[in-house]
């Protein structure tokens, strides 16, 4: 069985015991690690595809080191001008143990999920403006009969002599 996941904004294809170079990820030595962006899986015939991701499937890994990648080397030269430029470049890099892949939301160790808790709004997240997205701050003004910037100007005027 194999995977496609997304690990650090880059797409590997991955499958059980086996050991990927990803760019550097926070975490010690040891420490288990769960990615919940799987894209596709396979299994020989079955093919699951995700739009975008697959509900529920994850992929568990654990850090086995973080080294540096090869040295490159990049040479700038502009013939005859005199101007030459040498520099190198080592990637930071996180070499990760693929521990398995789950498909029905399966909890591998080490993979902690936390859950949202939807905040009910108070009197005063209401009258806090930048909590509402511009579209509800539009249809408020329009309730209020603020239909551009002049009218809110009156509006203000109106409120201000009131």
């Amino acid at each position: 069985m194999y995977a496609i996941v997304e690990i650090a904004g880059q797409q590997f294809k991955v499958e059980k015991d086996q050991k990927v170079f990803v760019n550097r990820l926070p975490g010690q030595e040891g420490d288990q690690l769960s990615f919940d962006n799987v894209l596709l899986t396979g299994d020989g015939k079955d093919i699951n595809l995700g739009a975008p991701a697959i509900d529920g499937a994850s992929v568990g890994a654990k850090i086995t080191r973080h080294l540096k990648g090869d040295k490159v080397i990049i040479f700038k030269k502009k013939r005859r001008q005199g101007y030459r430029k040498k520099n190198g470049h080592r990637q930071a890099l996180t070499e990760l143990l693929i521990e398995g892949i789950n498909l029905k939301g399966e909890k591998t160790e080490g993979t902690k999920k936390t859950e949202k808790k939807e905040e009910k709004p108070t009197a005063s997240d209401e009258n806090d403006l930048s909590k509402h997205t511009v579209v509800e701050l539009k249809e408020m003004a329009k309730e209020k009969g603020i239909e551009g910037y002049s009218s809110m100007k009156k509006a203000e005027l109106i409120a201000a002599l009131s």
